[in-house]
């Protein structure tokens, strides 16, 4: 092989990868996930968990219901981790230990506002679809602890 050919063949795998990494996101910030700034249940699962279209559009109903029953413990939810972070990137002991109770209580509540969500979930999915579900919750939990022990 030239030079030519090799410098040719390493600009298109090395172009070839920047777009197949860029694709992967879709356009949209952050981390895989649930929610809206991280995709949904719908997007997350509905291709695993071999939806039909009214399973599809129920969960989008029910997504859609509890992000706005949800909007003012979200926003809440996201100004304290926000105040939690600028306090830790301070080094602000004293703010980050009068913000401790307040982070554990919601999440506690979110813990329980997504187990409803499950629930509800659930209600709409087969036998078959229920098991594959929580398999796949729990494999998400088992990967999302394994991340926490790394850091």
């Amino acid at each position: 092989m030239t030079k030519k050919t090799i410098s040719a063949a390493a600009a298109v795998l090395a172009l070839g990868a920047t777009l197949a990494f860029a694709g992967m996101h879709d356009g949209k910030e952050g981390k895989g996930g649930w929610d809206g700034h991280r995709g949904s249940f719908s997007e997350m699962y509905a291709q695993k968990l071999n939806l039909t279209d009214a399973q599809k559009t129920q969960i989008a109903d029910l997504d859609k219901n509890f992000r706005e029953t949800n909007k003012a413990f979200f926003e809440t939810q996201k100004q304290t981790r926000e105040q939690y972070k600028a306090a830790r990137d301070a080094n602000d002991t004293a703010k980050l230990d009068a913000l401790r109770p307040a982070m554990e209580s919601q999440r506690a509540q979110m813990k329980q506002l997504r187990d409803a969500q499950d629930a509800k979930i659930k209600q709409i999915l087969t036998p078959q679809q229920r098991a594959q579900f929580d398999t796949l919750k729990a494999e998400r939990e088992a990967h999302r602890s394994q991340y926490k022990q790394q850091q």
